[in-house]
């Protein structure tokens, strides 16, 4: 055997005993290491790892289950096992016998009981913002001393290196579950967390993106119980967990690539073809099979080889690892990653998989298109796409190119804040606008901020638009803090630790006296929009109607409206004081209207002629 996968199935049996699955030395690794009776499909594949296991014959005898099918591929060392569950079965141990080389074994799987009903994963929604924060870069938690401890079961480890921006720089689980209170008091109502899955791989891979367990979360950011806790203590606070994953490829160093169950398993298993990065392709009429095969198939770094969706064995193998994660840990949602780069299909199912499962729960795909035609094909029931993606949330990575440029610009018929007006008017291509997440910046792009800020009327105009427009926003962490830069040279140079989070900062930012004056009037003003949204304009901002005026004299103005509330948002995009005539606004602004502005908290008359300072913002309100 591969020495590389020896050592590999001594740390998966570790960490298969973490779940309390007893079973025999034969049988170094089961997955899922559990599962629950009363799920919506009846079926249940359990994936044996183990020295020539694929030969063994198992047996059962349990009242309500059924070995429907034994399956082995191409390695001898893998056996899938295919259950049926049915509605009668109940929770207990399932004593399975098999036979390996004349020897008789035993392996014991629990099926549980389930702790929560289906209608009671609520999912994230257009109620919510999601903070979208790096584990690694957040905060830390547990104390230095106890790192090496938490690494004894990896095979690369890591370094942390602060000074680096690519190597790890030690935040943990515990370092975001001490600052809930924080993002709690600033307003969010749920956290989205870089992949927090075990990434074993040379250099550490501190980003989460190279997955090398799919059932362990990492241990230099914790345990799977951790995960757990983390996600209660969010609960406890009304705040939900959006978990990232990613199904197109796994990392490298994932034991898969050393003993691949089947030679299918991968995508070009040898590593010969890179993604071309050329997303267009999926939807090309007139696409070469040579151009759709690179875009799809491909790897997408040498380092994060492409799995083959289209492998039934593997995608059952997926569709339950997110069951199993929503099932176990109470997770609200799931950010997939490089969407469209997987099997358009086998992610169909995936999403039916989950939904029929949890049929309020939500699922968002990164969809990376500077248009807003792509992300609109891989909505459900979009009407464009011939097969239905069954996909409920995309993302809208228009602002990430045109954002700055569109609210630091000076406003007239073709620029400023037209360009978000004329975005928006091509919503008509989504069949649920308030499915769209919305975002300024995040972990893969520029900072909005390229530096630190003289004046934040454009700021502030930005985040007022991201939170009172539709959608479902999603700020990076920092933002509240004017956090900048660009990844020109390094993604790590937008990644960069939050002030205050590790030991040793000089300033801590969670608090008010450690942000400078400009931070504290950003984080303030983000604070006040944030709860507010939560609060009394909850209902209207997620589920009101939306119209909107094209910018003239640079003034932009919409309105939220939900039966007789409304929201109405005026904002000046100039960097000149402006005075205009409020005559085309009469439909929803009649004369002599008199309205509370939330940002300055005074009540606002709607006159003919109305005067606008540079940059200003109102959010006025009839409730």
């Amino acid at each position: 055997m591969n020495k590389f996968f020896t050592i590999a199935l001594g740390v998966l049996s570790g960490a298969a005993s973490m779940f309390g699955a007893r079973h025999p030395e034969r049988i170094t690794n089961v997955e899922p290491p559990y599962w629950w009776t009363g799920m919506a499909s009846d079926t249940l594949q359990i994936m044996l790892t183990g020295p020539g296991i694929a030969d063994a014959r198992f047996s059962l005898e349990y009242p309500g289950v059924d070995i429907d099918s034994q399956v082995r591929l191409d390695s001898d060392n893998y056996k899938f096992l295919y259950l049926t569950i049915t509605p009668e079965a109940r929770p207990g141990k399932l004593e399975f016998g098999y036979t390996l080389d004349g020897r008789k074994g035993k392996l014991v799987y629990e099926l549980r009981a389930r702790d929560r009903r289906p209608e009671e994963y609520r999912g994230f929604s257009s109620e919510d913002v999601l903070y979208l924060l790096m584990p690694d870069r957040f905060a830390k938690g547990l104390p230095a001393s106890g790192d090496a401890g938490r690494q004894k079961s990896l095979r690369n480890g890591s370094v942390v290196d602060r000074s680096d921006p690519n190597a790890r720089h030690g935040g943990d689980m515990l370092g975001v579950e001490s600052h809930l209170g924080y993002l709690d008091s600033l307003g969010v109502t749920a956290i989205w967390l870089c992949p927090v899955l075990e990434n074993d791989m040379p250099g550490g891979s501190y980003h989460g993106y190279a997955t090398t367990n799919y059932y362990r979360i990492d241990p230099r950011f914790g345990t799977n119980d951790d995960w757990r806790r983390l996600v209660g203590k969010a609960h406890d606070r009304g705040m939900k967990v959006v978990m990232d994953m990613i199904f197109n490829h796994s990392g490298s160093a994932h034991p898969w690539m050393a003993d691949m169950p089947s030679q299918d398993w991968y995508n070009h298993p040898n590593g010969d073809v890179l993604t071309n990065f050329r997303l267009t392709t999926v939807h090309d009429p007139y696409v070469s099979d040579y151009d759709f095969d690179h875009t799809v198939n491909g790897w997408f770094v040498p380092d994060m080889p492409d799995l083959n969706q289209r492998n039934p064995h593997l995608m059952r193998y997926l569709i339950q690892n997110s069951i199993w994660w929503i099932e176990s840990s109470k997770i609200d949602g799931i950010r997939m990653d490089t969407y469209p780069y997987a099997d358009a299909r086998a992610m169909a199912e995936w999403n039916k998989a989950v939904l029929r499962e949890y049929p309020d729960f939500n699922i968002v795909g990164e969809c990376w298109y500077s248009n807003e035609a792509g992300p609109a094909y891989w909505q459900r029931g979009n009407g464009i796409n011939r097969e239905n993606p069954e996909l409920p949330t995309v993302m809208d990575f228009w602002f990430i190119l045109n954002g700055r440029e569109a609210f630091n610009s000076q406003t007239d018929p073709w620029n400023g804040l037209n360009k978000v007006y004329d975005h928006l008017s091509n919503d008509y291509l989504y069949p649920d606008p308030q499915r769209i997440l919305t975002f300024l910046d995040n972990h893969d792009t520029d900072r909005f901020l390229a530096a630190m800020p003289e004046d934040l009327g454009a700021w502030k105009q930005a985040q007022t638009f991201l939170l009172t427009s539709r959608g479902i926003p999603q700020i990076y962490y920092g933002t509240e803090l004017l956090m900048n830069g660009s990844k020109e040279g390094s993604d790590g140079f937008v990644r960069r630790d939050f002030p205050g989070g590790f030991p040793g900062d000089r300033t801590d930012a969670f608090t008010p006296e450690g942000r400078t004056p400009v931070q504290n009037e950003a984080w303030d003003y983000m604070s006040k929009l944030l709860n507010w949204r939560r609060g009394e304009a909850n209902e209207v901002i997620a589920h009101g109607s939306l119209k909107h005026f094209m910018p003239q004299n640079g003034l932009y103005v919409y309105q939220r409206k939900l039966g007789d509330r409304e929201v109405t948002v005026i904002m000046n995009g100039n960097d000149a004081p402006r005075e205009v005539s409020m005559e085309r606004t009469l439909e929803i602004l009649p004369y002599g209207s008199s309205l509370r502005d939330i940002i300055s908290g005074e009540n606002v008359i709607i006159d003919k002629e109305m005067k606008f300072a540079p940059r200003q913002v109102m959010i006025l309100q009839n409730f």
